[in-house]
């Protein structure tokens, strides 16, 4: 007798992301808890020496700016940061850096095309591994960083069993986590980039396969699909970005290009087979000439057409590093126009809540039709070992402290310890603490589009349950932050960041 065994599949979920706790009072921060003691201080030194009334003025002064501290809104932005904000970019406008202007009659050096912003100092040469695969290694000398982009060819969910969806997602964390193990590894950043197709590739495929005997009727049909399939189709591409440190610790000494080099030579190998595993696909470094080519096409959507042809026709066009920049760009206060495009790039300020299917970002990576060139980047910080034992600790006092603070708790609290303490459960146990952000650019060809993009990113977000907000009074830099450059944004601010977090 036979009998058909049938086993049932739960989806799996996943969540428990949390921001770093700050032990305050009143559910101020540790810079509101100190403005709120220096305040009263202050007032009572006041009062005694003076009158209650001058005291009592002097504790409204501390109030009101104890206020600009606490009040935040739905992003988490208080008024002093927001205000900070607004004077900086004040002080932009004023001294006209949000323009520029590059080539022969630009003020870029020696007339070139340089990039602008953050990546206007990177430099670019090209190695090659030990498999004999030449590999693009991007300097930033200002950081001390070396970023290694690999191209990858992600297979895609459709038709494929959750088992399969499950086991790359465990292996994506694996692959995070061992980069936490990895010797000088700064940052990793994913960019998924959708774009309309050009046809060059579609066309050069079918014109190759054309038998030249076959009927007119085949012909003529094959060269209506040709000409009018491009026209709704769109390209994905994937790209990961791993950027290195040139010292390999803390105040070791800092290794000249040609050393890391040879060292990333016998590293890039392992790291490309390990991102295989993880869905990823096929996964390969990219060559000096590809970075450029994907480079110069962010600055200059118009650009991707001729850069395809070239290709089909077998002529690789020769960019160089200085020349792949815009010849000219001007940031606005929401958007950033740059030679034949006008983006806008938005900020995760809240991940999701609750927990979450592996399909939540589905419908944000997909191509729209109301939006030209889309580009979604996630940002990987992964945590030494050593220190992350440290944090996970530091946040179960501040969740805890916060709990007992208050006689009668509120669920927000609650949560917060028991995701605290299943993540030093889980961090104990072997798991990695990674930081993370996302980063979404939006770019049309028309000025007009802008409002639709918006909307439509304004759409999607929802759809992921991502909390996004459009970063104001610094489009330039955000907008490079998101290509595949490996930029250490935490390494670019004036201001540290633990404590522009906390205002």
């Amino acid at each position: 007798m036979r009998t058909n065994e049938t086993r049932d599949y739960t989806p799996r979920s996943y969540g428990n992301w949390t921001k770093p706790k700050t032990v305050g009072l009143l559910g101020l921060s540790a810079l509101g808890t100190a403005i709120l003691f220096a305040g009263a201080g202050f007032a009572v030194v006041v009062t005694m020496f003076s009158n209650i009334g001058n005291g009592a003025l002097t504790g409204l002064v501390f109030g009101l700016f104890l206020l600009t501290v606490a009040a935040k809104d739905k992003h988490g932005l208080s008024l002093l940061r927001r205000a900070t904000t607004r004077v900086g970019w004040m002080f932009t406008k004023a001294k006209g850096t949000h323009i520029y202007r590059s080539g022969p009659l630009g003020r870029a050096e020696w007339g070139t095309a340089q990039l602008p912003g953050l990546a206007a100092g990177s430099r670019l040469t090209e190695w090659q591994d030990s498999y004999s695969r030449p590999f693009a290694l991007l300097q930033v000398p200002s950081t001390s960083d070396f970023t290694v982009v690999i191209g990858t060819e992600p297979d895609g969910a459709a038709l494929v069993d959750g088992e399969q969806i499950d086991a790359w997602v465990a292996e994506w964390g694996h692959w995070l986590k061992s980069l936490g193990d990895e010797p000088g590894i700064e940052s990793v950043s994913v960019t998924i980039e959708t774009a309309p197709d050009t046809g060059t590739r579609l066309r050069r495929e079918i014109s190759g396969r054309i038998d030249r005997n076959a009927p007119e009727f085949a012909k003529q049909l094959l060269g209506d699909l040709v000409d009018r399939y491009p026209a709704g189709s769109a390209t994905i591409k994937a790209f990961v970005a791993i950027t290195f440190n040139a010292s390999a610790r803390p105040g070791g000494r800092r290794r000249t290009p040609e050393e890391m080099g040879r060292e990333l030579a016998s590293r890039l190998p392992g790291i490309t087979q390990g991102l295989t595993a993880t869905g990823a696909g096929t996964s390969r470094p990219l060559s000096a000439q590809q970075v450029c080519e994907v480079i110069r096409v962010a600055y200059d959507p118009a650009a991707a057409r001729l850069i395809d042809e070239a290709n089909a026709a077998g002529e690789p066009p020769e960019l160089y590093w200085p020349e792949v920049g815009p010849t000219a760009h001007q940031a606005g206060w929401d958007t950033y126009r740059h030679d034949s495009a006008l983006s806008v790039t938005w900020m995760m300020s809240g991940a999701p809540r609750g927990n979450v299917p592996s399909s939540v970002l589905s419908r944000l990576l997909a191509p729209h039709r109301d939006v030209a060139r889309k580009r979604v980047t996630l940002l990987y910080r992964p945590i030494d070992p050593a220190k992350a034992a440290a944090i996970v600790q530091a946040d179960v006092r501040a969740a805890s402290f916060n709990l007992t603070s208050s006689n009668r708790p509120t669920a927000r609290n609650m949560t917060d310890a028991r995701a605290a303490l299943a993540t030093e459960q889980e961090e104990s146990s072997g798991a990695g603490l990674v930081n993370f952000g996302i980063l979404v650019t939006a770019t049309v060809l028309d000025a007009s589009q802008e409002a639709d993009a918006k909307a439509a990113i304004d759409s999607l977000s929802a759809t992921a349950r991502l909390r996004l907000r459009v970063v104001h009074g610094s489009q330039d830099s955000a907008f490079a932050a998101a290509l595949p450059l490996g930029l250490v944004l935490p390494k670019h601010l004036r201001m540290p960041a633990e404590v522009r977090e906390q205002l």
